[in-house]
């Protein structure tokens, strides 16, 4: 590999997390949404409208509308801790949600948790 060849860990640390993550879990967390009743529903909710901010958020300057101050926001709010950070949060509540005694289809929890894993996996070997 030569210095000008990235590596491709990296690589597909970078694609996994700019274009894998955030969208499988806006799926995961609509739908504990939709199936969720009581308490397991308001932080699949919050996990999915920041999933689904952040899926904005990427794709914007795609659909020409990457300006003004809601975009520019939202995108040093996704760069903030190498990008880690917008990543977590929602990650974070859905974790929350799957806590919840009342929370229906655990195999959501279970498609999360190996999301989870493997952006920590890739993450920690790039590191």
């Amino acid at each position: 590999m030569t210095f000008f060849e990235p590596n491709p860990v990296l690589l597909a640390f970078i694609f996994y997390k700019k274009f894998i993550f955030l969208e499988a879990l806006v799926i995961i967390a609509l739908l504990r949404v939709i199936g969720g009743r009581g308490i397991s529903l308001w932080p699949a909710l919050a996990a999915f409208l920041l999933a689904a901010g952040g899926v904005a958020t990427v794709f914007a300057p795609a659909v020409g509308i990457a300006s003004g101050p809601l975009y520019v926001a939202a995108a040093q709010a996704m760069a903030e801790g190498g990008g880690m950070a917008a990543l977590l949060v929602p990650s974070v509540m859905f974790l929350v949600s799957s806590l919840t005694p009342r929370a229906r289809w655990r195999w959501l929890d279970l498609v999360h948790f190996v999301l989870l894993l493997t952006l920590l996996g890739l993450w920690w070997w790039t590191k």
